[in-house]
């Protein structure tokens, strides 16, 4: 369905057309979640999703009258994840931050998780992400998700980076966005299991069932959608994809074998790999890929701009020399056997100057 430029919240034909798209949009996020349409709340994206998700989390509970008092956020999550939580914390008097430590392949480690459930007093909301943005390592959901129902715990899961790349986990709060499943920037999508508190972060009008105030936006809200329906049909391809993933590791090691690649132990998405060629600076890397039209990060996507240590890296036991190093390569649809020998030949090139240069 086309999605029209009407306000989806009017009544003439125009508007009711812009409303049949969203609701459209709705049952295909909620079918690639395996969720219920009802269920599913839009945002402007993952962002917006995750704050919306831990402070409808807590104020919903307050105002329910089963007050969360615990908050466990593991070390590697999104920095929007983090930095809510930590705001949480500072502004609600009796809430308290703990941080799930994670192992050196990245992991969350579910035994001291089970530990601090067990030491400490009070309601909990557990955030653990699906899968890592940076290193790409799965994360224990299910694990968790069982800790947490034995607890009386809630689960809120980030799952932006994970979705449409492996099946979908289940918990109380699941954050999506569209740009990351091939969608438009600027939609995003927060899962309300139904009985989940939950209060709305932004008021005014009655958009998205209270839950979400706000006049949509329809066009994005729509490519969602059409996103959502695709990449639920290709899920399949992921072994493709695995495969120059692993072709593209392959030829790093062969070109410098002292290349570390971070999680490569364990399950990771099909599409990320995040390594550091030794001794080269991740802004060196960057600049050179870029002239040579290699399109690479250094950390997350959305903060790849900062010439900082990955959090998530350190949270790894990983040194700050050799994560000034680390860079993230993504492979997708339409990448190609063709795009790893471009990729491998500029870090040849790369590392041929890096050389001359130490040698003279």
């Amino acid at each position: 369905m086309r999605a029209p430029g009407a306000n989806a919240s009017s009544a003439h034909g125009a508007g009711r057309a812009a409303r049949a798209a969203i609701e459209q949009a709705r049952e295909r996020v909620a079918a690639l979640a395996g969720t219920k349409a009802a269920d599913v709340i839009f945002t402007s994206g993952g962002t917006e999703a995750n704050a919306s998700g831990l402070w409808g989390a807590v104020h919903g509970a307050a105002d329910a009258g089963a007050r969360i008092t615990r908050l466990f956020v593991s070390a590697i999550e999104h920095e929007s994840v983090l930095a809510n939580a930590a705001a949480l914390t500072e502004r609600m008097a009796g809430l308290r931050l703990e941080t799930i430590p994670v192992t050196r392949d990245g992991i969350a480690d579910v035994d001291a998780l089970r530990i601090l459930l067990r030491e400490g007093k009070g309601r909990a909301l557990i955030a653990l992400m699906a899968a890592n943005n940076e290193t790409g390592v799965v994360q224990p959901v299910a694990e968790v998700a069982q800790l947490a129902q034995e607890a009386g715990a809630l689960l809120f899961v980030d799952c932006v980076q994970a979705a449409g790349k492996m099946a979908m986990p289940s918990a109380d709060y699941v954050s999506l966005s569209a740009h990351k499943i091939g969608g438009p920037q600027g939609a995003g999508a927060l899962i309300v299991r139904e009985g989940a508190p939950f209060a709305a972060l932004i008021l005014g009008g009655g958009q998205e069932r209270r839950r979400r105030a706000g006049t949509e936006n329809v066009s994005a809200i729509a490519g969602f959608g059409a996103a959502a329906e695709i990449a639920a049909l290709e899920l399949p391809s992921a072994d493709r994809i695995a495969a120059l993933r692993d072709r593209f590791e392959e030829g790093v090691k062969r070109i410098a074998p002292e290349t570390e690649i971070f999680g490569a132990k364990v399950m990771r998405l099909a599409n990320t790999t995040n390594f550091a060629l030794s001794g080269v600076a991740a802004e060196t890397s960057l600049m050179a890929f870029d002239l040579d039209g290699i399109l690479m990060s250094s950390g997350a996507a959305c903060s790849s701009g900062k010439v900082t240590p990955s959090h998530v890296l350190r949270a790894m036991g990983v040194g700050d020399e050799l994560s000034r190093c680390a860079m993230r390569a993504s492979f997708g649809w339409n990448s190609t056997g063709a795009d790893v020998d471009a990729a491998l030949e500029s870090i040849t090139k790369l590392l041929a100057r890096v050389r001359t240069r130490a040698a003279a």
